[in-house]
């Protein structure tokens, strides 16, 4: 009797296991390259046998910030579910645990693999997705809010301009995406106001993504002449807008057509974030092409007029705006644009979460834009999206190669319309509720409508 029920806790051991696993790692198990998997073994942390290993808490926390829903309590609702259907105990439902794994959890592991999972895809890239045979990666900034907690306030505070306790803490973002194929590569995050918190400052983090023979592809400012100066050290060639504040004489240089010359740029004098000894590594000067193409002016290192004709950098640079709507999907579609969490570190760990899912599901688009001999940027984020959440709701996916190609085939189904020169309004049609502003902090307002009662709603 003893053995049988030593025999019966081993099985039932082996079940829970085997049932925990599948839950944590359907996230992972459609990924093209077992490499990523590998990776998450060596950045496992040293860890105790809990209810919420660091695999399984992972995949809880990307299912979180895909759900509609995002909140703690319905990942852990769908655990426990998920437990029960497979003849377990469903455990407790309160979140507790769950949040204490996520904080257990090392920031530099989720990194590591948002990072690594932008690598596996441009290791091998083909060479249609190239622009001329080189990879081109677009840089952009942007900004996210998170809940207006103490912590959150002291590490990204408000808007300069907002009062205390009407305003939500800010965060300044930079981010390295391919044009190729549309994943994150790297990203940096800092306050979005003070000293060395600017877009510059913050790619200057970035720098090391870029390898000889790449692109860097950006807007205006990003134009300036020390970040030039560092990309054509490394071997990496720009195409940016030109600054405004910096102006162009097409009658001086060497003139390569109309409109279209070579000019040296002289080294300006050094900014103060910058000590002297980087300042005179600097060259004193550094020879770019200037182009007008349509109303903008084009600044590159692609000097050559007939390796690189003034029409193909006008269509390189109007592939810039990809980088919009790439941070438009995972700000947007991901439901990244404001954050949950209430303490900076869990902050950052929830936005490498973002960026490691958004990756996830590039990998997906890349594998299916392959089996259909398309570009990955010809298929919609959104759509795969949701595809991806439509199929992993199912508890277990099968190992059969069939149903996998079934899933590339449903992703490669809807292709993203060309539509080149299209304008939109940045207006709202649909108007908001008709309530005035909060203009301050909550507790004041509870105070005010106690002593004088609710405010009259403003006309439509």
């Amino acid at each position: 009797m003893a053995h049988f029920n030593r025999r019966s806790r081993q099985q039932q051991r082996q079940v829970s296991k085997h049932a925990q696993e599948a839950d944590a790692n359907h996230f992972f198990n459609l990924l093209t390259d077992p490499r990523l998997l590998e990776t998450v073994e060596s950045l496992l942390p040293e860890h105790r046998e809990r209810q919420f290993p660091p695999t399984q808490t992972l995949a809880m926390f990307l299912g979180q910030i895909m759900s509609a829903d995002g909140s703690c309590q319905h990942i852990v609702n769908q655990a426990a579910v998920g437990r029960l259907l497979v003849g377990m105990k469903p455990g407790s439902v309160n979140t507790s645990g769950y949040c204490q794994a996520r904080q257990r959890l090392p920031l530099s592991m989720i990194r590591d693999l948002a990072r690594k999972s932008g690598e596996l895809l441009g290791e091998q890239l083909p060479q249609p997705w190239l622009w001329h045979g080189r990879h081109v990666k677009l840089v952009d900034g942007s900004t996210i809010s998170m809940p207006d907690t103490a912590p959150n306030q002291a590490r990204y505070p408000q808007h300069g301009q907002q009062a205390p306790g009407v305003g939500f803490p800010l965060a300044r973002l930079v981010a390295v995406i391919s044009l190729a194929h549309g994943a994150v590569l790297d990203a940096a995050m800092g306050s979005y106001q003070g000293k060395g918190t600017g877009e510059h400052s913050l790619f200057r983090q970035l720098q090391s993504c870029f390898d000889e023979g790449d692109v860097m592809l950006a807007d205006s400012y990003y134009c300036s002449y020390f970040l030039i100066a560092e990309m054509l050290r490394r071997g990496v060639d720009v195409v940016f807008e030109q600054h405004g504040a910096r102006k162009s004489d097409f009658r001086r240089g060497k003139r390569l057509g109309k409109r279209d010359h070579r000019v040296y740029w002289p080294k300006p004098s050094k900014p103060e974030w910058m000590d002297e000894k980087a300042y005179n590594d600097y060259p004193a000067e550094i020879l770019v092409r200037e182009v007008k193409v349509g109303k903008k002016i084009l600044v590159t290192t692609l000097l050559s007029p007939r390796k690189m004709a003034k029409a193909g950098l006008e269509n390189l640079y109007w592939q810039r705006w990809n980088v919009e709507l790439d941070l438009r999907n995972i700000k947007t579609t991901l439901g990244m644009n404001t954050l949950r969490c209430k303490t900076p570190q869990m902050c950052e760990k929830e936005f490498w979460v973002y960026l490691l899912a958004y990756n996830l599901i590039r990998l997906l688009m890349a594998e299916a834009a392959l089996r259909a001999t398309v570009s990955p940027r010809q298929l919609s984020f959104k759509h795969t999206l949701q595809i991806w959440v439509a199929w992993s709701q199912r508890q277990f996916l099968s190992s059969e190669g069939e149903e996998t190609a079934s899933l590339f085939v449903l992703i490669a189904g809807i292709r993203v319309s060309n539509r080149p020169g299209r304008i939109e309004p940045r207006a709202v049609k649909r108007r908001p509720k008709p309530y005035p502003r909060l203009n301050k902090s909550r507790q004041e307002a509870r105070k005010d409508i106690e002593k004088s009662g609710h405010a009259k709603k403003l006309r439509a």
